[in-house]
């Protein structure tokens, strides 16, 4: 059995408990080492055989997979905050189904809540944002033409960006040219929820400069948006007394 897990942001007490189960069970584990906390893997048994993807090709990964699956032992196979957000899973699930052998996907707490967490931000401020856009600048991995940086700060929604701290000058000339003025409010957060956590409020037409000064160039979150620094928000309707539900009447 091959369990895809997720790490979780940085931290090593933020892996969900079925994902720190799964760990102290495995026979293998194959971690993204570029990523995920070392910390993790002392969870690991003395005998589990322990590979870093880092410095793995796809196929090397696979083959590690199916020789543990021929012997009948179990996998873990350790992403990055959740494995289904930039966490190239598909291919290697993909591959597991071809060869028919079992998988299954332990969730885990993304970057991007880790980052609302620093920064203690609500991403859905009523009257200010109700939507969360996640996505990331074109780089070596190119973006589909309709899902271009400037047509999603259009819609003037909460942006977090992922994978994209290096390539902030053409970022923020991308979201003022899609609609977001060059005051908006912005902020990066750096590994967000390790103890060398940086968190930087800035503004969109700031940014670049923000990231050098902190010597900022990969690893880190772009948040943008008004619910960083609302001038003002609308209350929950949830706790209005006004506002019936169905377990209190209004008042």
């Amino acid at each position: 059995m091959i369990h895809f897990v997720g790490a979780g942001p940085g931290a090593a007490d933020l892996i969900t408990v079925r994902g720190q189960k799964l760990l102290e069970a495995a026979d293998v584990i194959i971690y993204a080492g570029s990523l995920v906390n070392p910390a993790l893997l002392e969870a690991a048994k003395e005998e589990c055989k322990i590979y870093n993807s880092a410095y793995m090709t796809l196929d090397e990964v696979l083959a590690v997979m199916f020789e543990a699956e021929a012997e009948e032992k179990m996998t873990v196979r350790l992403h990055t905050g959740d494995p289904s957000v930039y966490g190239a899973i598909r291919e290697q699930m993909d591959a597991l189904d071809r060869k028919n052998i079992a998988y299954d996907v332990c969730p885990g707490v993304s970057s991007f809540f880790g980052a609302a967490a620093a920064l203690h931000l609500e991403y859905t401020l009523p009257e200010v944002s109700q939507s969360i856009i996640l996505t990331r600048a074109a780089g070596r991995t190119e973006m589909p033409e309709k899902e271009t940086i400037q047509s999603f700060a259009a819609h003037h929604a909460t942006m977090v960006l992922f994978l994209s701290a290096g390539l902030l000058h053409q970022t923020a000339a991308d979201l003022i040219a899609g609609g977001y003025s060059a005051d908006t409010p912005a902020a990066i957060v750096y590994r967000a929820t390790w103890p060398d956590e940086k968190k930087i409020i800035c503004t969109v037409g700031t940014l670049e400069r923000a990231a050098e000064e902190a010597g900022i160039t990969k690893t880190a979150l772009i948040i943008v948006g008004d619910v960083i620094a609302p001038s003002a928000y609308a209350l929950s309707k949830l706790y209005d007394p006004g506002f019936s539900t169905e377990y209190r009447e209004k008042k």
